[in-house]
């Protein structure tokens, strides 16, 4: 019986272990090994860490880890959960069982692209999400943002503090004439022919046949949690601008009493310093929940 399973061993889940390891608990990870970030070759806006390679981050983090006593790591997939506070149980796809008295879901998520051919090869390259990440390296150059959503206006926005921007509505909405005069009053392009597909390092192919060439993309996929352990225990969902993920309180508990959630399962926005954080304070809690 372990004080705490922590579903999910990347950055969340391993900065909540690590307050626990500090307080002397038992702690097991049950990882996958698939980081949202493991297509990106340099993470940035990571205090201390700008520009250093997120899978180097990971290795670093858990090398750190393992040097505690009280920590298990099992390398598999957790596909059940059932129980209660103070007896929980996780079987992995291994068939291997554990138990702990708390559960945390660090889980990730997945990411729902937009079905355009080329963007998947792309992703985390000169495809992204997130400026604050990404932005400063595009050199205030020519970018481009590929519409989900009307609310990839409010991002498009965001962009041009990076760049000169085009906005691809893409079929994902129809601009009415507010937000067209919105755009054009921060000189931002507005291109509704739809995409065809993305070439080179970021070249956006139109159906009807043009190439604009860009030093980067960004979209707005929506997100679900990557795996579903947290549904099968029971665990309320909730809907957010961003996608669906794990509702928890302020204390990162979830709907089930003794379980926890943390990172980008479990808020909104996304960002490795975000989720870093979010970890830490779900471990601190976790910690709280065992003591009182």
């Amino acid at each position: 019986m372990h004080d705490v399973i922590v579903i999910g061993g990347s950055y969340a889940g391993m900065a909540a272990t690590l307050q626990l390891l500090r307080a002397r608990r038992s702690v097991r990870i049950i990882d996958a090994g698939q980081r949202r970030n493991r297509f990106s070759r340099a993470s940035h806006g990571l205090l201390g860490q700008d520009g250093v390679d997120p899978a180097a981050l990971a290795r670093t983090a858990r090398r750190q880890l393992e040097a505690y006593p009280t920590l298990e790591w099992t390398e598999g997939v957790a596909e059940g959960a059932a129980g209660a506070r103070d007896d929980f149980t996780v079987t992995t796809a291994a068939g291997t069982r554990h138990r702990g008295r708390r559960l945390l879901f660090a889980v990730g998520v997945s990411d729902e692209l937009p079905a355009i051919g080329g963007l998947v090869e792309r992703w985390g390259r000169s495809v992204f999400h997130c400026p604050y990440c990404d932005g400063y390296e595009l050199d205030r150059g020519r970018l481009g943002v590929i519409a989900t959503s009307p609310l990839s206006v409010h991002q498009a926005l965001m962009v041009k503090e990076w760049g000169t921007v085009t906005l691809f509505t893409n079929g994902a909405f129809t601009p009415d004439s507010a937000t067209r005069a919105e755009l054009a009053a921060h000189a931002i392009a507005l291109e509704e022919a739809h995409v065809a597909r993305l070439d080179g390092h970021a070249e956006v192919v139109l159906a009807d046949g043009r190439r604009l060439a860009f030093a980067g993309l960004f979209t707005a996929p929506r997100n679900r949690p990557a795996s579903a352990v947290a549904e099968v225990l029971g665990c309320a969902l909730e809907e957010t601008p961003f996608g669906t993920q794990i509702r928890t309180g302020e204390t990162k508990e979830t709907s089930i009493a003794g379980a926890f959630a943390c990172g980008d399962a479990a808020r909104a926005p996304h960002s490795l310093t975000l989720a870093i954080a979010d970890g830490a304070w779900a471990g601190m809690q976790l910690h709280r929940s065992l003591v009182f």
